[in-house]
């Protein structure tokens, strides 16, 4: 994992691997896929097969998994960057000769100053014969450089097939053959207090095999902060975990691929009781998009859940009923597929194509496995009454009316639309006009930006109107930049913000 990624409470990700009674014996197929393929590759029994209340060995599990985890190297090169300090001499210049290190460090006279390249290493998986691997997307984001070791020390260079930043998985390619490979179990089989094994290269050390048990499911961590519509829903262990073995796997007694290692919970950076990986059902539908498409095919719902932490007022708002194990709706996407197939505030999901949810990450997790146009039997209760509806997901996420207004508050600004004549005046087709900035949002705090600016575009986006500006708003991730004029002004101004989602 990159040492950087993550918050101090959420750090990245390590491997648990468990031993079993079956593993993976390689066939002459080049070919086999165990996210495309929907055969099992062959599988022998081992010489141990674990006996309910007996002790557990590891070894077999262990001896298949490790072959098919590698070593991610990578390199971020950082570009030259520009400072706003006045431009300076270099006192060395004419000492020396040769000013590249002080211009590397102390700038060119002309403001400009290079970064040394960043280092890190992750893990990850190989889930094909001819060299696709699985890791996490914080491994490889914005890698110039990929090197990817296997566990027999032989070296390549990867690059990237495609990436999802919402459920922080991305596939990486090396030119290998007749490679070992992991093949992957049902996750949702699994079950708490199930051994396993977590394999990586943690602390850039060797490959290294811990063990532990499954300590919880569909776990929310809250610390996925790289996409605008994050999936969480973790297998939570106890194996012991460290930064480096983000993208590592997750083994059962079988030998089976059950999750991605991605987080682990730590005051400190290092291990400290819990790891967090991504589900390999989950996994499965997402690299296989990518795989197939290019890109994933993610289906929505269209609805705000409501977390489970809500103070007494707004469950009583929304009818919740504390009795009732199930997804309560908060808010629905008027445009959305929920909407349209009668779903409304206030409802409780239950089941989702008859598998019972009782948690925003259970219902997120099964909804992010399907496409758009996919039809989905949704249960729900309202006022007490079972209800059945069939739902035809849509291809975007949708836009809800307490988000447009909370994203518009957090910019700490008022706004108004430009009529015709005024937009004509300052030479554009429209744009939104801040009147008036408080003195405690972003827009204070990171850019000196003045009252009276005009704001033509947020991101790529043109905006005209003030639900132009709201829509535009929730379409960005973590920074951006907003472009515009101020009134009498050819001169186009950019201000740039930063941990927008944060």
């Amino acid at each position: 994992m990159k040492k950087n990624t993550f918050s101090v409470t959420a750090v990245a990700l390590v491997v648990v691997a468990a031993l079993g009674s079956a593993v993976y014996v390689s066939n002459n197929r080049n070919s086999y896929n165990s996210v495309l393929d929907n055969t099992k590759p062959p599988v022998v029994q081992t010489h141990f097969a674990p006996v309910a209340g007996g002790p557990v060995d590891f070894q077999e599990a262990a001896e298949v998994s490790v072959p098919a985890v590698v070593h991610i190297k990578t390199v971020v090169k950082f570009k030259e960057a520009s400072t706003k300090q006045n431009s300076r001499v270099n006192p060395f210049g004419d000492f020396f000769g040769n000013d590249d290190m002080f211009k590397r460090f102390f700038g060119d006279g002309n403001g400009n100053f290079q970064i040394p390249d960043q280092k890190a290493s992750g893990s990850g998986v190989i889930i094909s014969k001819d060299g696709y691997i699985v890791t996490n997307n914080h491994v490889v984001d914005g890698a110039s450089e990929i090197t990817v070791t296997l566990n027999d020390r032989k070296n390549f260079k990867a690059k990237v097939v495609g990436t999802d930043a919402n459920t922080d998985l991305a596939l990486i390619k090396i030119d290998g053959k007749d490679l070992p490979v992991m093949p992957i179990g049902n996750s949702d089989d699994t079950k708490l207090g199930q051994w396993v094994l977590a394999i990586g290269y943690p602390l850039n050390l060797d490959v290294t095999v811990t063990q532990g048990i499954i300590s919880a499911k569909s776990r929310n961590i809250g610390i996925n902060r790289q996409g605008n519509a994050p999936v969480e829903a973790f297998i939570q262990t106890d194996a012991a975990v460290n930064p480096g073995s983000s993208g590592g796997a997750l083994v059962n007694t079988a030998g089976e691929l059950i999750g991605i290692n991605a987080a682990i919970a730590s005051p400190t950076g290092a291990y400290a009781g819990y790891a967090y990986a991504i589900p390999s059902n989950l996994m499965k539908k997402v690299i296989g998009d990518i795989m197939k498409y290019g890109s994933v095919q993610r289906g929505y719902l269209g609805i705000s859940m409501a977390p489970e932490n809500l103070d007494n007022a707004t469950q009583k708002e929304l009818g919740i009923n504390n009795d009732i194990n199930g997804v309560w709706i908060a808010e629905t996407d008027p445009q959305g597929a929920a909407a349209q197939a009668g779903l409304k505030k206030g409802d409780a999901i239950i089941k989702v194509n008859g598998s019972a949810v009782s948690s925003p990450a259970e219902l997120s997790e099964q909804i992010a496995r399907m496409k758009p146009g996919d039809k989905v039997n949704i249960t729900y209760l309202r006022d007490r009454s079972e209800k059945n509806v069939t739902v035809t997901l849509r291809g975007k996420m949708g836009s809800f009316p307490s988000q447009d207004a909370a994203a518009i508050e957090s910019l700490g600004a008022q706004f108004r639309a430009l009529t015709k004549e005024q937009a004509a005046q300052s030479h554009i087709s429209g744009g939104v006009q801040v009147t008036h900035i408080n003195d405690n949002g972003i827009i204070a705090s990171q850019t000196n930006m003045r009252d009276g600016f005009i704001i033509t575009k947020i991101g790529d986006t043109p905006v005209k109107t003030v639900d132009d500006l709201k829509a535009a708003l929730n379409k960005q991730e973590n920074n951006f930049q907003m472009e515009g004029v101020y009134p009498g002004s050819t001169d186009v101004y950019y201000y740039g913000i930063n941990g927008f989602r944060r």
